[in-house]
């Protein structure tokens, strides 16, 4: 639920998807698929967005004791904050930048509007300036508590996640630094802008804060703490910031300090709550498809009524004393890779330097270019190195990392860590190319990012907390001013000995202290600031998939290749396209898979006229963003960019595809990163559990193509590949013979296919495609395996379960409602509703779906994140849920509310660009089209509680779940259980209802 400490929120969600696109092996990455986006953080070590976790025995809490609700008059905050009610004079205009609106209500409320008719949804953000840095002693960790408390409940709203998924929505919250925020994405009517603006209104003064719904809250919380125990990378990065700072808060993790998460009365928090939580103190930010007059009557209807309280909130004052010393701290857990870290103090990101700071972190981090990866990476003294700089309201950090295999030396890793730091900048300068690919690839991922208005809300929320939402626009315009001269600067200013936070303190000399300097004035910063034109907005688009399908156009495009175009107005003139080559037979790739999956990683790298760096340099010229891989008889190209630049970066991916480099140098560095990923996965709950599992589901013999691999097998098949191998299989098995092309934005069909055509014509191969089928294995025995994982904090249950259906069949439909009620529905799930909110016993647990439809075949997959010590509660609880809805069935009322969820959420989905273009690879290779989405969600509509009920019982039988569960169980004995439950809650699941609920392999 919330952001880590560690991490920074607007960018590292990119940063793990890049991670393991690039860094892990290409069956990591489809393992790591199964799970939701959500469990990404927890299966990999890399800088990740999800919040950190630890272990305890629930036997040993102590904190506050039970006690009776508060009631609204007594003991909620709208007892002061609602003492009065005043009349609002309605909201006042201050200024416009660019397309978006800021206003100002009597009681201090500030409001941004951000009209977008592109997109069939709105988004409604309220920020609270209240984030980790405002927490005293004892209250480490308050903030990020309180955001789940808000899940709670209200008098008026007593069950938040429950209204949210009925309504379809994805919804959040998080807390990071300088600010919560609780956002809701809709689909778009003044009903739901009304019911996401009044939910927020009532639960900034009215929410439930109960000591039984903290007792259990408190062990999810410290669930999703442990969960970040589990990677040692993670803990590292956190103790250089402890370090790093002597007083500052910014040193303290936002999910907080164990001790005080397990204790902290629940006096405290309301105490903190109506402290923080008030009119004054917010910002509420509607973006998306609505009307802004009707917006703004109601925010001003909701908030407007809410009264100041009379004490008012003081600014925090501490300031980090100047550095007199390098330190160093030294983390010793198990694991399989080293890791030197260093950290250097930076100022605000409202600071004229930040921006500089920014390129220099990719000066330093991008790869190719980046100087961490030239001459740590391709000299083999790390695997993989990267670095960030965080944007926080007070001065904060610059991190760098760099993972060193076992077998080097981590000193000479730590010492060439900080000489490319701090000694290399006389000799080496940082030159003219190097800063100007820094600022354009800067603004290529801010200008992709600003097509969407969902996420440029959440976006304006952190740019205000750091002092003002202008600044979202003032650091484009300093990154495109600036000079080598501004980045050789910040280099040699922060970048020094003394900065320096390695570990523990070592005394220098002689004093050598550097001063970070303060946030500057920013009414001085932005006084005459008016910013830029709105970029050009999209057309109003109706998701309903009948309509669509009359808007797409299909064909033969050349060789075995269809197509499906669906041109439309997008904001920004965005394009995102899908081609997908498929190519040999299970016989002729059998003993071709590590050069199949080490094909697409390679042939992004390059072709025989533009290196790796060349390449990539191209892509950020375009504005583009461009992925290729390979998997078992498959090449995937995915591509977003604008329309402008779509001719040339069709070329140029043409040119990726016919005449790769195939480089032997890249393919040793790409193996080495892909061996290590693997090699760290080797102790890591989140990897073996799955993997277990799908062993066990796929019962192949090792001559079969089929067979999953062990992870020693893997690496051992990646380490046999050779240059030889995948040079002759690009030339004898990839061309035009099968495959897919799917359009979706800004584009002129006639003009982009032909361009395609003329790519692709006579690319042609004597290799055969047929495809590997892999039909369902429904009389697999139920099984349960144990898998000992020491040292880890956090342990993993998963498990699964195939049957033999069409996902076309109606029982197909009322079998993904049952699974929906069961464990799909986010938080407001049989499973979420028990395991979570009532027993507090995980962060996260769900059940999910997934067809296969030239297959007949339907996964059924059930997890859950829990503390070792709980392992055999979690599986009897979870059991008994099973046991229950086979028992008693499922409920008109559920029924009811799961169809609308789904529905809506499935409507929601079909906004997206990239998912358009997913949607319709998927239904040209399944030899459809949307009309069976349609009459699937009829399908949907038409079950019946019979219907749902039958599918359950038929299918889901939980004495043939293959189940893996994986912790450090030896060191962490079964705790005695206790009456003692309550709920937990908070939204930390982003995709809401539509994840887990139901997939259908696009391209497999």
């Amino acid at each position: 639920m919330n952001r880590s400490r560690i991490f920074p929120p607007t960018q590292a969600t990119l940063r793990t998807l890049a991670f393991v696109r690039t860094k892990a092996s290409p069956r990591t990455w489809a393992l790591a698929t199964t799970l939701s986006l959500a469990w990404l953080s927890i299966v990999l070590s890399a800088p990740t967005v999800s919040a950190d976790t630890s272990t305890t025995q629930e036997g040993n809490v102590t904190q506050a004791s039970p006690e009776p609700a508060p009631t609204a008059s007594s003991s909620n905050a709208a007892a002061s904050v609602l003492a009065s009610q005043p009349t609002s004079a309605g909201p006042k205009k201050i200024r416009s930048v660019e397309g978006i609106t800021e206003y100002l209500l009597d009681n201090g409320v500030k409001i941004l509007l951000f009209p977008d008719e592109s997109k069939e949804v709105v988004t409604v953000n309220m920020t609270v300036f209240v984030g980790s840095r405002h927490e005293g002693y004892g209250e480490a960790g308050m903030a990020h508590l309180l955001e789940h408390m808000l899940f709670k409940g209200t008098p008026q709203h007593p069950e938040v996640p429950k209204a949210l998924t009925e309504r379809g929505a994805r919804f959040n919250g998080t807390t990071w630094m300088d600010r919560t925020n609780y956002y809701e994405t809709l689909p778009a009517s003044e009903d739901n802008l009304e019911f996401a603006v009044n939910l927020e209104a009532d639960r900034l003064v009215n929410s439930y804060i109960k000591g039984e719904d903290l007792a259990s809250e408190m062990t999810v919380v410290r669930n999703e703490f442990e969960r970040g125990e589990n990677s040692p990378t993670r803990v590292l990065m956190q103790r250089i910031e402890s370090a790093a700072f002597d007083w500052h808060n910014y040193g303290k993790s936002t999910i907080g300090n164990r001790s005080d998460i397990e204790r902290v009365p629940v006096v405290k928090l309301r105490q903190f709550y109506r402290k923080f939580y008030r009119p004054d103190n917010v910002m509420v930010i509607v973006a998306g498809n609505f009307e802004p007059q009707h917006a703004l009557e109601t925010i001003d209807n909701a908030f407007g009524k809410l009264s100041v309280p009379k004490t008012p909130i003081n600014e925090t004052y501490t300031v980090e004393p100047a550095k007199d010393g390098e330190r160093t701290v030294v983390l010793r857990r198990v694991g399989d890779i080293q890791v030197a870290g260093a950290a250097y103090h930076i100022p605000a990101g409202s600071h004229p330097d930040y921006a500089a700071v920014k390129a220099l972190v990719n000066v330093l981090g991008d790869e190719p270019s980046g100087r961490l990866y030239s001459e740590m990476v391709e000299t083999e003294i790390a695997s993989s190195a990267y670095a960030m700089a965080f944007g926080f309201r007070e001065p904060g950090l610059l991190l760098a990392m760099a993972e060193i295999p076992k077998e080097h030396s981590l000193e000479v890793g730590r010492a060439k860590l900080i000489d490319i730091l701090e000694t290399e900048w006389d000799e080496n300068p940082i030159t003219e190319a190097e800063v100007e690919r820094a600022k354009s690839q800067i603004l290529k991922q801010r200008e992709l990012a600003s097509v969407d208005s969902d996420r440029i809300a959440v976006t304006l929320s952190d740019w205000a907390a750091q002092g003002d939402w202008r600044l979202y626009f003032l650091y484009r315009d300093a990154v495109e001013a600036l000079t080598v001269e501004q980045v050789r600067d910040v280099a040699k200013k922060y970048l020094t000995r003394n900065n320096r936070t390695v570990g523990l303190f070592i005394p220098s000399e002689e004093s050598d202290r550097v001063s970070i300097p303060e946030s500057p004035d920013l009414n001085q910063l932005l006084k005459d600031y008016k910013g830029r034109e709105a970029v050009a907005a999209g057309e109003k688009f109706d998701p309903d998939p009948r309509t669509i399908e009359q808007r797409v156009t299909r064909g033969d495009l050349v060789g075995g290749i269809q197509y499906a175009s669906l041109p439309k107005k997008t904001r920004g003139g965005s394009v995102s396209a899908m081609l997908t080559l498929r190519f040999g037979t299970p016989e002729t790739l059998k003993d071709k898979m590590g050069a199949v999956e080490l094909l697409g990683l390679l042939m992004a790298r390059g072709t025989k006229d533009l290196d790796y760096q060349q390449l990539q340099d191209e892509y950020t010229r375009l504005r583009a963003n461009v992925t290729i891989y390979t998997l078992m008889g498959l090449l995937q190209v995915q591509i977003k960019t604008k329309e402008e630049s779509l001719d040339e970066v069709l070329a140029l991916v043409g040119d990726v595809l016919k005449s790769p480099r195939l480089d032997a140098d890249e393919l040793e560095v790409i193996r080495r990163q892909t061996v290590t990923s693997l090699q760290k996965s080797k102790a890591e709950p989140n990897a073996l559990a799955p993997r277990r599992v799908k062993e066990l589901l796929s019962p192949y013999p090792k001559s079969d193509i089929r067979y999953v691999m062990s992870i020693d097998e893997e690496i051992a098949m990646y380490q046999e590949a050779t240059i030889e191998q995948i040079r002759g299989l690009h030339a004898d098995y990839i061309g035009n013979q099968a495959g897919e092309l799917a359009l979706v934005g800004n584009f002129d069909p006639d003009h982009v296919l032909a361009i395609v055509k003329e790519q692709l014509a006579g690319w042609t191969t004597d290799q055969p495609y047929v495809r590997i089928d892999r039909p369902a294995n429904p009389d697999i025995a139920g099984q349960t395996v144990e898998i000992e994982t020491p040292d880890k904090s956090n342990a993993l249950l998963y498990s699964g379960q195939q049957y033999a259906l069409s996902d076309q069949d109606a029982e197909y439909a009322s079998l993904v409602l049952g699974n929906f009620i069961l464990g799909g529905g986010s938080l407001s799930s049989r499973l979420a509703d028990r395991v979570r909110q009532q027993e507090g016993l995980s962060y996260g647990v769900r059940s999910g779906l997934s067809a296969r439809p030239k297959d007949d075949r339907v996964d059924l997959t059930l997890y859950a994140i829990t503390n070792p010590a709980n392992k055999d509660k979690l599986m009897r609880v979870i059991r008994e849920e099973i046991d229950r809805i086979l028992t008693d069935g499922v409920t008109a009322d559920e029924l009811d509310k799961a169809k609308q969820s789904y529905l809506q959420a499935a409507r929601i989905s079909r906004t997206g660009d990239s998912t358009l273009a997913s949607l319709l690879l998927s239904s040209m290779f399944t030899g459809r089209t949307l009309d069976s989405v349609a009459t699937h969600e009829e399908q949907i509509q038409n079950a019946s509680i019979d219907d749902v009920n039958a599918a359950i019982r038929k299918y889901i039988d939980p004495d043939r779940l293959v189940i893996a569960i994986a912790g450090d169980f030896a060191n962490n004995p079964a705790t005695v259980e206790s009456s003692e439950a309550a709920p937990s809650g908070d939204a930390a699941d982003e995709n809401a209802a539509s994840e887990g609920s139901s997939t259908r392999d696009s391209a497999e």
